[in-house]
């Protein structure tokens, strides 16, 4: 059975509990000259607080990923580095200065932690696209955009075909789920319209199928926002952290995200794409469903519920037939292709 992460970081800081205690007493026994017994005892419990310590610091990280930290570094080195530039000056090794030693260097540790303090905080408001003006020739980018982390909205989880594609293997990368999409999922499973009710329910069940086929990585993001923002401006924020694209069927979502940058895989615009296009003299594998107008004529539906009108072919409904298509004419309704039997 598959070990969540929760459960696995849990582990992880009881087996760090364990061996703080252990390395506390350890150390007290080998300096102990006497009363063992009280030293080994007091060991434990500094290694033990010493590991509590640590792992409260980590429950208060909880939000701050390795790409944070590792901005953070940067920031607090090029704060350190403006900090030295500036007590190279030799303005606290003037001669009036010289008579007050202690205040000198207390300027000279201010300066330090002030600029260090002020790097790491703008390095951690900067996005991804600011550091290559600084390093000009180095890209903070993915190998692939098909390895981008893809992030879901609520709409197209609802919709259900997400899953299929990802099972067909046609998207990369990891499959990210916001929480509170997830909770407006669940939110609307409990709701007491049946419309909303089922579509919550839809969703949750897409979800289910998706990280139960293997092959597909589905990950819940637990990252925190303002309540006043929108869910729209949540995915586009968290897409910008994640450096990661966005798959939806909401098109002012497309065209919001896109203004920000960011790349948007929209599923109504894909199966426009895969509609199939028929030309005059195409062989079409056809089923006819239905009578047409005339009393000849029979209708059948391409994929993408484009109608085909079968001349002749009223006595053959229910059957599948090869027709040439002949012409088309666009309507109000649509397309309305015009065909006929190969063998006719």
């Amino acid at each position: 059975m598959q070990l969540n992460q929760g459960a696995l970081l849990n582990v992880i800081r009881m087996f760090f509990l364990l061996l703080g205690s252990f390395i506390g007493v350890s150390v007290a026994l080998g300096e102990a000259r006497e009363d063992w017994w009280f030293a080994g005892w007091t060991g434990a419990i500094i290694g033990l607080g010493f590991a509590s310590f640590m792992i409260v610091l980590d429950v208060m990280l909880r939000g701050v990923t390795i790409r944070s930290f590792s901005h953070g570094t940067f920031g607090l080195l090029i704060g350190f580095l403006c900090a030295w530039l500036v007590t190279r000056i030799g303005f606290f090794e003037a001669g009036w200065v010289q008579q007050f030693e202690l205040a000198g260097n207390i300027f000279n540790l201010a300066i330090f932690l002030g600029f260090g303090f002020l790097g790491v905080m703008l390095a951690l408001r900067s996005k991804r696209e600011e550091f290559s003006l600084l390093i000009p020739y180095v890209r903070f980018r993915q190998d692939s955009l098909q390895d981008l982390p893809t992030i879901l909205d609520t709409n197209v989880i609802i919709d259900g075909r997400v899953h299929g594609i990802c099972e067909a293997g046609f998207l990369g990368g990891a499959i990210v789920v916001p929480r509170f999409v997830l909770d407006e999922l669940q939110k609307m499973a409990d709701s007491a319209d049946e419309t909303k009710r089922s579509r919550g329910k839809r969703g949750l069940d897409c979800l289910n199928r998706m990280q139960s086929t293997d092959g597909i990585d589905v990950i819940i993001n637990d990252d925190n926002y303002a309540s006043g923002l929108s869910g729209d401006s949540k995915m586009v924020e968290l897409a910008d952290e994640l450096n990661g694209r966005i798959l939806t069927n909401d098109s002012n979502l497309g065209k919001v995200a896109r203004l920000k940058g960011i790349s948007v895989l929209n599923l109504n615009e894909l199966a426009l794409a895969l509609r199939p296009i028929v030309s005059p003299g195409d062989e079409v594998e056809l089923e006819l469903v239905k009578s047409g107008k005339d009393d000849h004529q029979a209708v059948g539906y391409l994929p993408d519920g484009t109608m085909i009108v079968v001349n002749h072919g009223k006595k053959l409904m229910g059957t599948t037939q090869a027709v040439i298509v002949g012409g088309a004419v666009q309507t109000s309704a649509g397309r309305l292709i015009f065909a006929e039997l190969r063998d006719h």
